[in-house]
């Protein structure tokens, strides 16, 4: 019927299907074990505690410190705080190089270690006698007092030698005397050369002489226990030891990274 017409090789010829099948879904990632996170973890928390610590240290090359803790523990003891910053340029030459002449008389030649110093302080402190002087230097009692807190143990003093790298490396040595002036505790609940040269003196430390600069230098190890008015015994004795090494100071140039 009709004009339709007969291919034999159309009704013989194979149908060709084309069949597209769905992507087989992704195996499951393998989850971690407990001990690679744990490891991932630890390795996160390092890489930021260095981070932080380094942003930390720079910004502090020109923001003074606003608070250390220290003086948290001391707000907490209900002591108060009395600090007064005060730049280097402005505190007398006297009470540096009364610093120096106390506490680091290397200051200006070390790296932040004195090495000498700590050997003689292990000889000296392995004959059982009483310990008058370790061999802490100031950038090292500057980065604890700035960024750690006080009391000892290898933890403390690991981290204190890691900070005192740091300044070392980011401040210039007269940042670290112009901080260590400024957040030293000079008695309680008294920090700073200047609130301690208004407590003791009624002037600030711009003024001070040279034998209340060594006052102050001698209340620096037991600021909690000695007073720079009016001082007696061992503390009277010693600032006139800081007060005549402070001649030596000038006369040898041992603050001349000061100047």
């Amino acid at each position: 019927m009709g004009d339709e017409r007969h291919d034999p090789i159309r009704e013989t010829a194979p149908q060709v299907t084309t069949r597209i099948d769905a992507p087989e879904p992704a195996p499951p990632r393998p989850r971690k074990s407990l001990r690679r996170r744990v490891l991932g973890w630890i390795v996160t928390v390092i890489l930021a505690f260095f981070l932080g610590s380094l942003l930390w240290v720079a910004a502090l090359r020109f923001i003074n410190p606003p608070i250390t803790f220290t003086m948290i523990g001391d707000v907490i003891g209900g002591h108060g705080v009395s600090k007064h910053w005060m730049s280097l340029d402005r505190i007398d030459p006297s009470m540096a190089r009364a610093a120096i002449a106390a506490e680091d008389s290397r200051f200006c030649q070390h790296n932040g270690f004195d090495y000498k110093a700590i050997a003689a302080a292990a000889a000296r402190n392995a004959t059982g006698k009483k310990r008058i002087r370790g061999g802490s230097t100031i950038s090292q009692q500057t980065a604890k007092n700035v960024f750690l807190w006080q009391g000892g143990g290898y933890f403390r003093k690991g981290l204190e030698a890691y900070f005192t790298l740091l300044i070392e490396n980011i401040w210039s040595k007269r940042r670290i005397m112009e901080v260590y002036l400024n957040v030293a505790e000079t008695g309680i609940g008294t920090y700073g050369v200047n609130a301690g040269a208004m407590r003791y003196f009624k002037h600030d430390a711009s003024r001070l002489s040279q034998r209340e600069a060594a006052l102050i230098a001698a209340v620096l190890p037991l600021p909690k226990k000695r007073a720079a008015i009016d001082p007696r015994g061992f503390t009277r004795r010693y600032g006139n030891s800081i007060n005549r090494r402070i001649t030596v100071v000038r006369g040898d140039g041992l603050d001349a990274c000061l100047r």
